[in-house]
């Protein structure tokens, strides 16, 4: 356990050592506050789902920029190489990196809070809900990091790594948008492989079981395969 911390120390502040992390966290919050505040008297109530919307939306940008490099970067550099050669293991590297990059992410998800707050004092706000949003996104989240931690780990190429995460995320994401396109009986069936649709509810304060198992499953998946992919270039 010592290593993974180790791991996930330095992978956080490699973030803040360098310009990576308070660029993704500006571009994230100044596309935020443009979006949401631009809307938000519009709708002439004190709610903060519209701000649950515009964001799931831009991390799906988001998260693919910051779990990029996590192995791909090893790889180029070759540190990757004696990193699995120390006494450590796969899975510590994995989940080192990724506790390191969720850090990051929890720190962005802070940052919002200043939102909800100025909402509330506009008028009555349910907190309920937005407690029930954050933990959406924060599984939503860890979901799209541990595809961006997977794809990272296929290729050297930071770019690929972010394109071929974009694609996983954005895909996931999109079906939700287009189940009111396709016939009921298929709707029904591909409704359970979407973000969107899992999301939704705990945007308007429900935590069912099901949603946070989809999250948790995607993460699992993604870090299994990234797992797999890491053991298999040691024995290469």
């Amino acid at each position: 356990m010592s290593n993974t911390t180790t791991i996930a120390g330095r992978q956080f502040r490699s973030y803040f050592n360098g310009a990576a992390a308070y660029i993704v966290i500006s571009i994230v919050m100044l596309a935020l506050g443009i979006l949401f505040w631009k809307t938000f008297f519009l709708y002439g109530k004190s709610s903060v789902r519209e701000m649950f919307r515009w964001l799931s939306l831009i991390l799906v940008f988001a998260t693919p920029a910051v779990s990029m490099g996590l192995l791909a970067e090893e790889k180029r550099t070759g540190t990757i190489e004696l990193l699995i050669t120390m006494p450590v293991k796969d899975s510590e590297v994995i989940l080192g990196k990724y506790f390191g990059v969720l850090g990051l992410y929890l720190v962005t998800l802070l940052l919002t809070i200043p939102y909800p707050l100025s909402v509330s004092s506009l008028g009555h706000l349910d907190w309920g809900t937005v407690f029930s949003g954050y933990i959406g996104l924060f599984l939503w989240g860890a979901a799209m990091l541990a595809t961006g931690l997977m794809a990272s780990s296929f290729t050297e190429n930071q770019l690929v790594a972010f394109f071929v995460g974009l694609a996983i995320n954005f895909t996931l994401w999109l079906i939700g948008p287009m189940l009111q396109l396709l016939p009921t009986e298929f709707a029904s069936i591909f409704q359970w492989l979407s973000f969107d649709f899992h999301f939704e509810r705990m945007q308007r304060g429900v935590i069912a079981v099901r949603d946070v198992i989809y999250f948790l499953s995607i993460t699992a998946i993604g870090l299994a395969v990234a797992f797999r992919s890491l053991e298999s270039r040691r024995w290469s």
